[in-house]
């Protein structure tokens, strides 16, 4: 059984960053996150207190779609920052993102006499997947010098900017991607005070104990309060309900995944099918028979063989 929670349940991340008793935890780590980025005003600002805000936010009209942030809160300098656990891949994950932030921004300007002014937004974004190859084109080498593949790069920083110029046309919305898959250092190799923030997230399961090189207090409250067996009966059973919903939500990605994988090998033997056909003059049922496609797939295969012949790839 293991010993700690899992920090990619709702139970479990709002525990652990959006209760009060754990304030201290999350400035910690955001002071971490902040400190790591070092440019613009990042490490000019450390958080010394916050207040948690709603969560929920309904839209100005009636009809508009409500969105429920994981963790919200307000810096002592007025600063707005959104944290958010996300636990499978979502095709528009980027412009969600973008809508989360437009919404505090927005908010600024409905009370009173307004100059446009804003405070800073930030949407922190703890990923338990990989955006892959779409988030970034470039292989050029990243602003800390270093030239490593930018897919191992982990973190991400967001922000408005001249493309032309390379400068940053404003201070006032950042996004910050962390994506959890792409971190695998080992804990001897942890040096940052993000490096081991997200080891933790990403390890803590399956840990039965403190690790040895992490052990400043702020890591010693989290740890403690990630302790199962320091629940009350409540709690415990708050946090049964959200592992079940986890594991629900990841049987159904690994399903997806799987289903289509194999659509994916009928679709490559569906082309090699074509191509049998065209260059040595085969039967469809010739070229299915030379593939060892079984009889009881032949109706699928012919399905999807009409298919690439009716819309040829490019």
């Amino acid at each position: 059984m293991p010993r700690y929670i899992n920090p990619y349940t709702d139970f479990g991340f709002k525990r652990l960053f959006g209760t009060e008793p754990n304030k201290a935890i999350l400035i910690a780590f955001l002071n971490a996150l902040f400190e790591q980025v070092t440019e613009s005003n990042f490490d000019k600002h450390v958080i010394k207190d916050l207040t948690y805000l709603p969560g929920e936010h309904l839209g100005i009209l009636e009809m508009d779609r409500r969105a429920v942030f994981d963790v919200y809160c307000e810096t002592e300098a007025g600063k707005k920052i959104i944290v958010e656990m996300q636990n499978s891949y979502q095709q528009f994950y980027k412009d969600r993102s973008i809508y989360y932030a437009s919404i505090p921004i927005h908010e600024q300007g409905l009370k009173g006499a307004w100059n446009y002014e804003l405070s800073a937004v930030y949407v922190v974004s703890i990923m338990n997947f990989s955006f892959g190859a779409d988030c970034l084109q470039s292989n050029d080498g990243l602003e800390d010098g270093s030239t490593g593949d930018l897919e191992q790069y982990y973190h991400t920083r967001v922000m408005l900017m001249d493309t032309r110029r390379k400068t940053i046309f404003s201070e006032k919305l950042t996004l910050l991607f962390l994506e959890t898959k792409k971190f695998n250092k080992t804990e001897d190799e942890l040096k940052t005070q993000l490096d081991k923030w997200m080891y933790l997230l990403k390890n803590i399961s399956d840990l039965m104990e403190q690790p040895k090189t992490i052990f400043e207090p702020i890591f010693v409250q989290f740890m403690e309060q990630a302790e199962i067996a320091r629940f009350t009966p409540q709690e415990r059973r708050g946090y049964d309900v959200s592992i079940m919903a986890y594991r629900d939500v990841q049987n159904s990605v690994d399903t997806a995944r799987n289903e289509g994988e194999e659509k994916g090998i009928k679709k490559g033997k569906a082309e090699a099918m074509v191509n049998l056909m065209e260059s040595m003059k085969l039967t469809m049922e010739q070229a299915m028979k030379a593939l060892k496609i079984p009889e009881s797939e032949w109706d699928e295969y012919r399905v999807i063989v009409a298919q690439l012949t009716a819309h040829p790839a490019c």
